[in-house]
């Protein structure tokens, strides 16, 4: 058998780029006479902008510095053995870098063995270890201090979790074992699998205190120093630590099987990692530790090698990375301030404009209506959000006030935009309406203003064509809700000139969205691939497969809601819109439902009733429903849907709708929420076969969302 350190060293081999972490050593007494105590401090050297994490090297670090306090412990040098992290970081888990250059099960193995080696000697110690969560503390970062006899953690952390699931991983260096034994199965299964999949939910420090991980919370101020007085009055027998029993009866066993449920509403059994972590808790029942950390070890390693996790971790790249620089973006110092925004409309979409450009940007923002009653409601949904915000704490008083002064409505276009950098329009979706609010804002706005469109579909060069300066227009898409979907197409138009595209990346990026930048072609990204999916949906069932078959035909890809769901989201309207205006441009792939127009022409908001808590199709719109004699299966349906949206990809990428495959992944997971396991929509085409089987290429290079070859 291979030593740790052969195994590690071993890994470290495979991955010579490694940020190393160090683990200081260093000793003090403690206060209260308590005696000498050892502080292991993991640092990668770097500041706060680079966390720590745990490559091989790293692990080699730490298990040198176990050995010397080890020793030092079993001399009776030392009565204790804290671990802690630099400045605002504890540690933020496995180092992903050196995931993706795995090739082989056999070195995937390693990696999990070599952790938890590491980790669980600071369990096998002659004296008390203690965690100090100081800051973030992410997957290994969590798990080096459950391998701990003691935990405390600060006040101020802002986020604590085990992503794994959530990347196609398991908690896999004692997580899935030692949380549900220190805290219980049904919180260990909310931590695990809940918050993961719920778009990566991070736990606050008093979380982590209240559900029973940190055993004592403290301040960030002088978090360390409170978490060594609160250690020598443990270890003086002056404070007993008193955890609640663990239930190992019936809610152990029905925890994992509200577990399995979530995961199946989440992603309908379309990853494996979720289940993987329920196996392995609902093995952790009888406490035996080590048979849990082998099934972690096994797990990890079969998932390093499956093409969920490459998915996974390429998805998460594309989000860090990619969604940060945006592809082709101009020179960010031909940008100009924008000290004043207009907004043109004071709607519903336009409102939740008005109020994120007040909220990121702080400064005027005025709306402007054809009436003054609209203004006055658009303008007061704004002040409602701010109060929100001063109700939840998260902006005090002074702020609110100072927000609430920014926002005006006028009715006269030249009051409002005369001093203007910024003006965007969320006026009904038709051609003629956009140009007309645009020669109307061009007349009175500032000549280096720039003009942004929200629309949703329509050619932006049309919309600048009838200008004296088309060159400052740009599309500028966000989608619904604007508080919460990340992505904001930026579309250029024909003469859009750098410097007006420039200003549109700068404001994105104060807006703490995710920028990708895309060509002036119908419906853009995000709606021409949806409109495409759910047309082949609608497709089918107007050609006579069941409503519920064609539903449950795409759930294998874990999409966050099914497609019908989504079209009442969207609204009926909307998608009908949408679809007419890719009809136009693209004929023979974009037909127009006519089912979808009647539901439409009838009034109807969607397809479902909810009498009964879930969807049912309503019996007024299956009464509006022609269908045909052609009824598929399901797998058959998914083949064509696949198929279709396959197709429609390449073609985009042929005509340069956006710089390459990633951007359609980035704008899938950010602007439509597509999972992470999927890597947005181009990896699992490949690993499906779809990709090949359509144009006759794969869309990614090997290696690229998949293991390397």
């Amino acid at each position: 058998m291979s030593t740790t350190a052969e195994l590690l060293k071993g890994a470290a081999e495979l991955f010579p780029d490694e940020v190393v972490t160090q683990a200081h050593v260093r000793h003090f007494d403690l206060p209260l006479g308590a005696g000498r105590f050892a502080l292991i401090t993991l640092d990668n050297g770097h500041d706060h902008t680079k966390p720590t994490t745990f490559g091989p090297q790293s692990l080699a670090n730490l298990n040198a510095a176990i050995d010397q306090v080890e020793k030092e412990a079993a001399d009776g040098e030392i009565v204790g053995v804290g671990i802690t992290g630099k400045p605002f970081i504890f540690a933020v888990g496995a180092d992903l870098k050196g995931v993706e250059l795995l090739k082989e099960w056999d070195h995937a193995y390693a990696i999990g063995k070599g952790g938890h080696d590491v980790f669980k000697r600071l369990s096998g110690l002659t004296v008390p270890t203690f965690a100090y969560y100081n800051g973030a503390a992410m997957g290994g970062g969590v798990e080096v201090g459950l391998h701990c006899t003691y935990r405390t953690v600060s006040a101020a952390l802002p986020a604590f979790s085990l992503p794994e699931v959530f990347l196609g991983l398991v908690p896999g260096w004692g997580g899935c074992t030692l949380l549900p034994n220190l805290i219980g199965a049904e919180k260990a299964v909310s931590v695990i699998i809940e918050n993961s999949l719920n778009q990566n939910k991070q736990l606050k420090g008093k979380q982590v205190y209240e559900l029973g991980i940190a055993d004592a919370l403290f301040e960030g101020a002088d978090f360390l120093e409170q978490s060594l007085l609160w250690t020598a009055s443990v270890l003086k027998g002056e404070i007993t630590v008193e955890r609640p029993a663990v239930d190992r009866g019936e809610a152990w066993d029905q925890a994992v099987a509200k577990g399995r449920f979530f995961a199946d509403s989440k992603v309908h059994g379309a990853a494996p990692a979720a289940y993987r972590a329920l196996d392995i808790i609902a093995e952790a029942k009888d406490g035996d530790l080590q048979k849990g950390y082998d099934a972690e070890d096994k797990a990890l390693a079969d998932l390093i090698m499956g093409g969920e996790l490459r998915a996974g971790i390429y998805a998460f790249n594309l989000v860090q990375k990619r969604g940060k620089r945006p592809a082709g973006a101009p020179d960010k110092s031909l940008a100009r301030p924008v000290t004043k925004v207009g907004v043109v409309g004071a709607g519903l979409m336009a409102s939740q404009l008005a109020q994120l450009f007040l909220r990121r940007l702080e400064v005027p923002v005025v709306l402007t209506d054809i009436d003054q009653e609209r203004i006055d409601k658009g303008v007061g949904y704004v002040h409602a959000e701010i109060d929100k915000l001063l109700g939840k704490g998260r902006i005090n008083q002074d702020k609110a006030n100072r927000l609430k002064a920014l926002v005006t409505g006028v009715l006269d276009k030249a009051e409002g935009f005369a001093d203007a950098d910024f003006v965007i329009e969320a006026v009904f979706e038709e051609m003629g309406v956009k140009q007309q609010v645009f020669a109307e804002v061009e007349a009175v706005a500032p000549a280096h203003a720039i003009l942004a469109t929200n629309t949703s579909s329509l050619s932006v060069s049309e919309m600048a064509s009838k200008l004296k300066h088309p060159e400052r227009v740009v599309g500028f898409h966000f989608f619904n809700p604007v508080a919460v979907l990340p992505l904001l197409e930026i579309v250029r138009g024909e003469q859009t000139d750098d410097a007006s595209l420039a200003t549109a990346f700068a404001v994105a990026k104060k807006l703490k969205k995710t920028a990708v930048l895309v060509k002036d072609a119908p419906a853009f990204v995000v709606n021409r691939i949806l409109t495409r999916f759910m047309g082949e949906i609608q497709n089918v069932i107007d050609e006579g497969t069941p409503v519920e078959v064609a539903e449950k035909a795409v759930e294998p890809l874990g999409l966050p809601m099914s497609p019908l769901v989504l079209l009442e989201l969207v609204g009926p309207a909307i998608g009908l819109h949408v679809s007419e205006t890719l009809n136009r441009a693209f004929p023979d792939r974009f037909k127009v439902s006519p089912n979808l127009k009647a539901v439409v022409e009838a009034g109807k908001r969607g397809f479902y009733v909810y009498d009964s808590g879930k969807p049912e199709l309503d019996p007024e719109v299956a009464a509006l429903l022609k269908q045909g004699d052609a009824v598929l299966t399901e797998e058959q349906v998914r083949d064509r849907v696949l198929d279709a949206v396959a197709q429609e990809i390449a073609l985009m990428l042929d005509e340069g709708v956006v710089a390459e495959a990633q951007d359609i992944d980035l704008c899938l997971i950010t602007g439509a929420g597509w999972p992470f396991h999927l890597g947005g929509i181009t990896p699992y085409l490949d690993r499906a076969g779809v990709s090949e089987r359509v144009n006759g290429k794969k869309f990614l290079q090997p290696g690229v969302a998949s293991v390397p070859a």
